[in-house]
């Protein structure tokens, strides 16, 4: 049974539909772990015990009768504090919203509760998920499963971690500038970003609506493309006999490969060796607009985030980490005549960069450009903290940017992740390619 809380989801949803596993069983074998763990209160912000409890033993009715509701029913995850969860808090990460009980679930929420997944609970997440690090000294910061002493990744940082260490089978996260690749990337997992406007974000605390995204943080492309269809209530995509013959992968020069540490540089480098061994071909691009849209991230995401959380932050500000609260002012100050302008020419780069890359099957970059941050310098040192937030964000942004769907697979090297960005609305086109990929780098 403990073997369990290291096999996919799919697996575990296989293992159920051929009653070889009890999804009360395997709930109570994630709870036990959960409550057990030195690190659950860093991890998860609330454990929901008798909701997990009640849909277990719905799913374990239903699979002795010969009704499962799809693959993965019967099968436990967990949930970033942004989605609503009706009857227990949900938070953001922020003491502003301390006590905020909703009523109803997210809409994600209901539709996964439909196919019949099994909720453990709400993670924590960076401060109103504003952040690529995952360090919220406010609530809690989770661990990093390859050095406890260094960030996760955020914002969805309980996300990833409860996955990694082991405490869900896999985890829900939203993505606006990399908030779930990054965490992915650094604790070894499979991340999805979805196109934005493709999955429901009812009932999700917004950070950015313009950019907000939401995606699964899982153990492999399959279990992305189950629960992506869970998500959504539609049929997963075809992961059949997947292959990297004649695959066109383009590597982005531009920003991208900048400034690179040397083991995301090497490890990135082994993984696009071992694409091409496996029949895809690979070139160099250059889109010299990508650093004109760049320039316009700052006023675009800040005063998106001031226009939902001005009030409740003015209420009082005290109640937040400095860092997130003087990154979010900035907004204040943004004037609607360039917010608008900012947008205009956004849209016209994104068609640019649609039409540039029409003939690649994917653009290839490495997922974050550093390594996992240490916690207490980043506590202590302001101007590391701003940097190193700026750089782990840098690549996944160029997917909420140019509003592309996104993944982020392990490349056997310890938090590093390579980046396959697809095309607007292209999440099977990506996953198919992507799970051929997965088998290259394995």
């Amino acid at each position: 049974m403990e073997d369990w809380r290291w096999m996919t989801a799919a697996d575990l949803g296989r293992g159920i539909g051929a009653g070889d596993i009890d999804p009360v069983a395997l709930t109570e074998t994630y709870l036990a772990a959960i409550d057990a763990h030195p690190h659950r209160d860093r991890i998860y912000a609330r454990v929901t015990h008798d909701r997990a409890r009640a849909e277990a033993k719905a799913a374990s009715e239903r699979a002795a009768n010969g009704m499962r509701r799809g693959p993965l029913d019967g099968v436990p995850i967990s949930w970033k504090d942004l989605f609503d969860t009706a009857g227990t808090a949900t938070e953001a990460g922020t003491a502003l919203l301390e006590g905020r009980v909703p009523d109803t679930d997210a809409e994600v929420l209901q539709n996964a509760t439909a196919a019949g997944l099994v909720c453990l609970g709400k993670t924590h997440l960076s401060e109103i998920a504003f952040s690529g690090l995952g360090l919220n000294p406010m609530t809690a910061t989770p661990p990093c499963v390859n050095d406890e002493d260094a960030v996760p990744g955020g914002s969805s940082s309980g996300a990833a971690a409860s996955v990694a260490f082991g405490l869900a089978a896999a985890g829900i996260g939203s993505d606006t500038g990399g908030s779930v690749r990054i965490p992915s990337a650094w604790n070894d997992l499979t991340g999805l970003k979805t196109t934005h406007g493709r999955v429901s974000v009812n009932g999700v605390l917004p950070l950015c609506l313009t950019f907000d995204t939401v995606g699964p943080l899982c153990r492999s492309v399959e279990d992305n493309a189950l629960i992506l269809a869970a998500l959504e209530g539609q049929k997963p995509a075809d992961l059949t006999a997947p292959t990297l013959d004649g695959a066109r992968f383009a590597i982005l020069d531009t920003i991208a490969m900048d400034d690179l540490e040397d083991a995301p540089r090497a490890a990135f480098q082994s993984a696009v060796e071992r694409l091409q061994a496996a029949g895809a071909q690979v070139e160099h691009i250059q889109f010299d607009a990508l650093n004109e849209a760049f320039a316009m991230t700052g006023p675009l995401y800040t005063a998106d985030a001031w226009a939902w959380w001005k009030h409740r932050i003015l209420a009082d500000p005290a109640k937040m980490f400095s860092q997130i609260y003087d990154r979010v002012r900035v907004g204040a100050d943004v004037a609607a005549s360039d917010y608008i302008a900012h947008w205009t020419r956004l849209r016209e780069i994104r068609g640019e960069f649609a039409s540039a890359t029409a003939h690649f099957d994917a653009i290839l970059m490495p997922s974050s450009p550093i390594l996992p941050p240490n916690v207490q310098r980043l506590l202590e040192d302001e101007d590391y903290y701003v940097t190193k937030n700026l750089l782990a964000l840098r690549n996944t942004r160029v997917g909420n940017l140019t509003d592309t769907c996104s993944i982020s697979l392990p490349t056997g090297v310890p938090s590093c992740g390579i980046m396959l960005n697809g095309r607007n609305g292209g999440e099977e086109k990506l996953l198919r390619i992507a799970a051929a990929a997965e088998k290259a780098l394995s």
